[in-house]
C-alpha cells in the first residue's frame, strides 16, 4: 500500500487520501464476496448487495487508472522542514522538478503525477535564486563549500557552474540561503537516489512564468524534455545552457549552505 512521508526529516508515514478510498472499496468488496454471501443465511438481496461489489470493483479499477486518483499527494499546509514523498504512486516514468519560489516548496513529478512535495528556502533578498529551466548537472553525495567555513552541502546536485544547486540545508520558513535552494536532509537523500545527470529542474516564480508553473498542482504543469509550461499563456523560460568555468574554479562556485 502507498504511503505518504510527512516529516521534519524523521520516518513518520501516514495513508494517503487515495489510500483510504482504496481501503474502504476493498472492505466493500470482501465482505460482499461470494463465500462471505453464502455464509449468511439471512440474506434477503443478493442482487443488490452483487451490485454494489461489481460497483465498488469497478470504482478500485478507476483509481487504479486514473492519474487524479492515483497521486495521493494533495495540497496541504506543511510546516517549515516537512515533506511529503510517495514514489510507488508513479513508480515508472519521465521525472522533472518543479521548485516555487512563492510557495517556497519543490514538487516531484515522474510520468505527469506528483510523487512528491517538500518546503524549501531559496535565496534571501540581494541573492535571491534564479528562475528558470535547469538541467542537473553534477551530482555529489556531500559537497563542501570553500567559501563559507567549509559547510556541508549534502546531496548536492548542481544546477549552474557559478553557484546554484540543490541541497540539504536549513529550512526556517523563508528564503535564507546565498541562492541556492535548500532542501530537509530526509527529503534530499530520498530525491539524490531518484534523479539522474541531465534531468530538468524548472525554478520558477510569477514574474517568470505562468501561474501554472509558479502554483503547481497534482499534475506536472511543464513538458519534461523542454521545460515549457503545458497550460498557460506564458511560456516557461527556454532551457539554460550554463558556460562551464575553469575546473579549478569549479569547487569555489558555490555561495550557500
Amino acid at each position: 500500500m502507498n504511503k505518504t512521508c510527512i516529516a521534519r526529516d524523521v520516518g513518520v508515514h501516514i495513508h494517503t487520501r487515495a489510500d483510504n478510498i482504496k481501503l474502504g472499496l476493498m472492505r466493500v468488496v470482501l465482505a460482499l464476496s461470494p463465500t462471505q454471501r453464502q455464509d449468511d443465511a439471512n440474506m434477503k438481496r443478493p442482487l443488490a448487495h452483487m451490485l454494489l461489489r461489481t460497483a465498488a470493483i469497478a470504482a478500485l479499477a478507476l483509481l487504479a487508472a486514473c492519474p487524479a486518483f492515483a497521486t495521493g499527494i494533495m495540497p496541504r499546509d506543511l510546516a517549515p522542514g516537512e515533506f511529503e514523498w510517495a514514489p510507488a504512486l508513479s513508480p515508472q516514468g519521465a521525472m522533472v522538478v518543479v521548485v516555487s519560489l512563492p510557495e517556497q516548496r519543490a514538487h516531484v513529478y515522474r510520468d505527469g503525477v506528483r510523487i512528491g512535495v517538500s518546503t524549501i528556502s531559496s535565496g534571501k533578498p540581494g541573492n535571491e535564486t534564479p528562475t528558470g529551466v535547469y538541467p542537473i548537472l553534477q551530482k555529489r553525495r556531500m559537497h563542501h563549500s570553500n567559501l563559507y567555513n567549509n559547510a556541508p552541502m549534502p546531496f548536492m546536485q548542481r544546477l549552474t557552474w557559478d553557484g546554484i544547486a540543490l541541497h540539504a540545508g536549513k529550512i526556517p520558513g523563508k528564503p535564507a540561503s546565498h541562492g541556492c535552494v535548500r532542501l530537509p536532509l530526509a527529503f534530499s537523500k530520498l530525491l539524490f537516489e531518484e534523479t539522474e545527470h541531465g534531468m530538468l529542474v524548472v525554478i520558477a516564480d510569477e514574474m517568470s512564468h505562468g501561474a501554472d508553473v509558479a502554483w503547481p498542482g497534482v499534475h506536472v504543469p511543464v513538458n519534461h524534455l523542454t521545460g515549457l509550461a503545458l497550460n498557460s499563456g506564458v511560456p516557461a523560460v527556454p532551457q539554460v545552457t550554463p558556460a562551464t568555468p575553469a575546473p579549478d574554479r569549479l569547487a569555489q562556485s558555490f555561495a550557500d549552505y
